[in-house]
């Protein structure tokens, strides 16, 4: 862990968490690229959730601009928007450590059985996302975890079962974060500026990247997203979406 409170000290902290990170371009990615083709190519859609920042992993892998269009954002909200729950089952922020609402999830997803999921968690030991790799492994689906293996390491799960998110993976990708994710040390105590989301984002793109290889090398055609916000962005994309409809949400 770094020791200056600066931008460049971050940077200086950040450099070899994210080469360690990207060494993974040529390992588990290779495995996971391979598992999110199969899905495609069965029609499948890529499932993401994470709860808390993990959210933001979610986020780069569906509805974004240059990302695949059969992908699907899962988030705890879905309570709300979709499952008729009251707004204030949000207002608490201990419901990811809730193992009950999991399963509503799934059913609210509604996934297809050649779905796969990327499920997301820097401590991968809290109820919701336990429970949710559970019931994903026991409807028959694949599943990419992202995780930080330091900090999973060091922690007790938080689900009945005692098991965490690793536990429940064919493919795992660290995040390289550290035990409390936040590099710099305060002269006080403590630490500052987190890699994860960073780090996550990384790891989606190198994902995508090797995923649009595969087809693209197959002869076959990505459905890719162009930005909605260049010309024909939109009739693009809503032709494309047509393909999936009703299999993916582009919720706020």
């Amino acid at each position: 862990m770094a020791s200056t409170v600066s931008a460049e000290g971050y940077l200086e902290a950040l450099a070899p968490i994210m080469a360690a990170v990207s060494a993974q371009a040529s390992g588990p990615i290779q495995t996971a690229a391979d598992l999110v083709v199969e899905s495609l190519r069965a029609n499948g859609v890529v499932q993401a959730f994470g709860s808390g920042h993990s959210e933001a992993l979610a986020m780069e892998i569906a509805g974004r601009a240059g990302g695949l269009v059969p992908t699907n954002r899962i988030a705890l909200r879905d309570l709300v928007l979709l499952g008729g729950e009251p707004r204030e089952v949000l207002s608490t922020g201990i419901l990811e450590r809730d193992p009950s609402v999991a399963r509503r999830l799934y059913d609210l997803t509604s996934p297809a059985a050649s779905d796969i999921f990327v499920i997301a968690s820097n401590s991968g030991v809290n109820g919701s996302i336990v429970e949710l790799a559970t019931v994903v492994k026991e409807k028959g689906h694949k599943l990419i975890a992202l995780t930080s293996l330091q900090h999973t390491s060091g922690v007790e799960s938080r689900h009945p079962s005692g098991t965490k998110l690793i536990d429940h993976a064919d493919v795992v990708l660290d995040n390289g974060a550290p035990y409390g994710d936040s590099v710099l040390e305060l002269p006080s105590g403590g630490s500052v500026c987190a890699v994860s989301s960073i780090t996550a984002a990384l790891l989606a793109q190198l994902l995508v990247a090797e995923v649009v290889r595969r087809l693209t090398e197959a002869g076959e055609t990505p459905p890719v997203y162009l930005s909605a916000n260049i010309p024909g962005g939109d009739d693009h994309n809503h032709v494309l979406e047509e393909r999936y409809d009703g299999r993916i949400r582009r919720t706020a």
